[in-house]
């Protein structure tokens, strides 16, 4: 059977669109149609629905869908175990990560990994816990940090940081010289806040969402800076980590009550292969990176 079309018919099952799909591999929409026709021959069912709008898949299809995911998974393994056979050194990690952990966390660990394993690639996902958990339950990653407090049954975790989550404030807001704040006082200001998905945002909404609150979000960003930036301005205050604000001057973090904890954990699908250089890239991470507690 061949792989090749095997992959191009699961990613169409993913995106449920020819023309979505075709841009997705890299190829043209009446190739990728061709590719399918010759898969159905080969297979001798009919896999696709070409009239019906609602289910791009037929029943037959659904099946192998889910067959040629896994055979398509075991065959990366396959070509994983075989490359470590040829050179033990080399290799390449899939590791996702939020923005700010990366940018405060893994600049000066990633290069002091380079240094040791210089031949290990690491390519660098940066998404929120939300979106990098599905993706080591999707293969698409080997190793991610994500939330370690709402474990999945579908991975395993080893924890690496455990803080606490402090809001930030210009040092002349009113609220500057508080020794804690309760996340209602924070809901009731104006906020600059991480996107939809991260966990920095995730605690703010969900309890807006509980007591009912509308919130005053002047900016959503990702960018650290730009948020550090807005908050100086006081265009709004914040939700972040005590590490990120040691060398501010004019921004200070005031603890919230009840203390609000923000624990993530190294994180790996139970039955994905990880290689020899995502082994060595945990076995690093989890030595460096001891949780502080």
């Amino acid at each position: 059977m061949n792989l090749k079309r095997l992959a191009y018919f699961c990613q169409l099952a993913v995106l449920g669109n020819f023309t979505r799909a075709a841009d997705k591999i890299g190829i043209a929409q009446p190739a990728l149609s061709i590719a399918i026709q010759k898969l159905e021959q080969e297979v001798g069912l009919k896999l696709i629905n070409r009239t019906d709008k609602n289910s791009l898949l037929t029943t037959e299809g659904e099946v192998l869908y889910k067959l040629a995911t896994q055979l398509l998974s075991q065959a990366k393994q396959v070509e994983l175990e075989l490359e470590e056979l040829k050179d033990l050194e080399r290799g390449t990690v899939r590791f996702g990560v939020s923005a700010m952990m990366g940018s405060y966390y893994f600049p000066k660990v990633l290069t002091a990994f380079k240094q040791k394993y210089p031949k290990i690639k690491i390519h660098l996902i940066d998404q929120g816990t939300a979106a990098l958990e599905k993706m080591l339950i999707n293969g698409e990653l080997d190793l991610a940090l994500i939330r370690g407090d709402l474990e999945n049954q579908q991975l395993r975790y080893t924890e690496l940081i455990d803080e606490e989550i402090v809001a930030a404030m210009a040092i002349s807001h009113p609220l500057a010289k508080a020794e804690t704040l309760s996340l209602a006082q924070f809901c009731q200001e104006p906020l600059v806040l991480f996107h939809q998905g991260y966990f920095l945002r995730e605690v703010v909404s969900q309890y807006a969402k509980a007591h009912n609150l509308s919130l005053d979000i002047r900016m959503e960003t990702n960018l650290i800076e730009l948020q550090k930036s807005l908050v100086r301005n006081e265009v709004g205050i914040t939700t972040c980590l005590s590490r990120i604000l040691q060398n501010e001057q004019q921004i200070t973090s005031i603890p919230f009550e009840p203390k609000l904890a923000f624990k993530l954990s190294l994180a790996w699908k139970k039955n994905h292969y990880l290689s020899k250089a995502s082994k060595a890239f945990m076995t690093y991470l989890t030595s460096t990176l001891e949780p502080s507690n």
